[in-house]
């Protein structure tokens, strides 16, 4: 299993690291690459990456698609979980709640983060990711929380 956050800690440093880094992403999580994500920042409790404003993204009024957008929000969860949870742990989206706050008239910024304490906790846990997609003027279009399953992994 690839270590994410090394990953994106190894290459981030290399000219268009963090470029190359979200085709890896992309590569692991084929599902992501309608949406394109390009990683701006990882680490621990926080995610944050963009969706550019183009073609293949659109809906019929011209704006990013909400799907689009959730596609995103659910790709810096992922690689927020990937960089935060404890090695002897595992993770599964439970749920995922948004509200549609603005139309999605500009690239947009997909940020996630965790309350370190929720991943503290032992035992079978859920914790909550806040997600939030925002406009190139800061107006949030899409807000919610994705909901985590985490358990420890099972010994072999």
């Amino acid at each position: 299993m690839v270590d994410t956050f090394a990953l994106y800690q190894r290459l981030s440093r290399l000219p268009r690291g963090r470029v190359v880094f979200s085709l890896v992403f992309e590569q692991a999580a084929p599902y992501f690459r309608t949406a394109r994500p390009r990683f701006v920042e990882l680490g621990p409790n926080r995610a944050e990456l963009t969706i550019r404003k183009r073609r293949r993204v659109q809906n019929h009024l011209g704006t990013v698609h909400v799907i689009a957008i959730c596609n995103g929000l659910e790709a810096a969860m992922g690689a927020l979980a990937e960089a935060t949870i404890p090695a002897h742990r595992r993770w599964i989206p439970k749920g995922m709640e948004v509200d549609y706050a603005a139309k999605a008239t500009t690239d947009i910024t997909c940020v996630a983060t965790t309350d370190p304490a929720d991943w503290a906790r032992g035992g079978d846990v859920e914790v909550p990711v806040h997600v939030v997609a925002t406009r190139a003027d800061g107006t949030a279009v899409v807000e919610g929380t994705i909901r985590l399953w985490v358990t420890d992994k099972p010994t072999r």
